[in-house]
């Protein structure tokens, strides 16, 4: 299969894995900002397979997961409302919010329908003119773009019955916010490469020249993350700190410049609080004063909602790096996919979900578990 195959080659990874175990001299600690590469890396068991001192930290690139907890319960209230067709992707619907999730707003009958894009909630709120359609407009800056041109298109077709809940996030800030906490281990990191398709990686210099850290643009199969991580391992060995491009046949240094143009017009930078992180300055993005209009947030007076988060998630940590999901006491017995406690259980791109899913298990702790 062309353009697959090619970057699953055995062969191939053997020789990276090879090179990777001749590079690395001492150890280092390396974070995949990306979900989907978490999932990668876990699924093919590439992070088992590095040498010894290589230690993988999981990010908080999942969209779903960083949502933070006042926008799910918001979404539920919005969501409950009878004069409300409420759209989402469909990976939103059982993100457990203070107390319950979409999919339970539904079954006590709200009309909560999933899209594929935006403008499928657009096309719904033209031929449903006497309900008020509502878009729950979350991710990175891979989503952005399209979001943007939803409520430009509204706009200009006149379309008054048709908001988004926003809730996006931007990944330059958050590494930044990851590099200022007292705690980081982070020495490198592999930059998501969808983002950097959109958003170029111009913004990814001034950190990596600041906080003298690797930054890898990096692709999604396993030869694009054995490639990543040893890019970044031969420049902390050599005692680099650049940006790089793994992922050249996706990603421009300048990005999509008319993907950043659109999104500059809608929306505006803001802080935005991450799910189990807190609030990071200026990453997040909001509607711009032009487009305030289509804010459900401030059409459905969604203040006065009041959030609670489980006690026993520990989300939090397992998003900054700092701990695995096999360090949650809950991991695998009172939360799983299919009763999650927390985001990353439910996600596709979630690192709990990841582990979850590949069989792992916390080690054992006492003699009778070791046998």
């Amino acid at each position: 299969m062309k353009y697959l195959d090619e970057y699953r080659d055995p062969a191939l990874a053997v020789k990276l894995l090879a090179e990777l175990h001749a590079t690395a001299t001492r150890p280092w600690a390396v974070m995949e900002v990306c979900g989907g590469q978490t999932h990668t890396l876990v699924r093919q068991g590439i992070d088992e397979l590095l040498p010894a001192g290589i230690r993988m930290i999981h990010g908080p690139g999942c969209p779903v997961c960083v949502t933070p907890l006042e926008v799910i319960d918001k979404a539920l209230a919005i969501a409950a409302r009878p004069e409300v067709i409420f759209t989402s992707y469909g990976d939103m619907l059982r993100v457990p919010g203070s107390a319950g999730d979409l999919l339970g707003v539904r079954a006590r009958g709200g009309d909560v329908r999933v899209v594929y894009t935006p403008l499928d909630a657009v096309r719904i709120a033209r031929q449903h003119p006497d309900r008020e359609v509502v878009f729950f407009a979350v991710g990175f800056e891979t989503t952005a773009p399209a979001n943007a041109m939803a409520v430009r298109y509204a706009a200009d077709a006149g379309i008054g019955n048709f908001s988004v809940l926003v809730s996006h996030v931007l990944v330059p800030p958050a590494i930044t916010a990851l590099l200022d906490a007292p705690d980081n281990q982070v020495q490198g990191f592999l930059a998501a490469g969808h983002v950097c398709a959109v958003m170029g990686w111009t913004e990814y210099e001034p950190i990596a020249a600041r906080y003298r850290v690797p930054i890898v643009v990096t692709g999604f199969e396993p030869l694009d993350l054995l490639e990543g991580i040893l890019m970044a391992v031969r420049q902390l060995e050599q005692g680099r700190s650049e940006v790089e491009n793994q992922y050249a046949r996706a990603v421009r240094r300048t990005g999509n410049t008319a993907a950043q143009e659109v999104v500059r017009r809608v929306f505006r930078v803001t802080e935005r609080n991450w799910r189990g992180i807190g609030p990071i300055p200026t990453s997040g993005l909001a509607l711009a004063a032009e487009f305030s209009a289509y804010d459900a947030d401030t059409r459905f007076a969604t203040t006065g909602v009041r959030t609670e988060e489980n006690p026993d998630c520990i989300a939090g940590a397992i998003l900054r790096g700092t701990k695995l999901p096999t360090d949650c006491a809950a991991y695998g017995t009172r939360c799983t996919p299919r009763t999650p406690l927390g985001a990353p259980m439910v996600s596709a791109e979630g690192t709990c979900a990841a582990f979850h899913n590949s069989g792992r298990r916390p080690a054992p702790s006492t003699v009778e578990e070791i046998g």
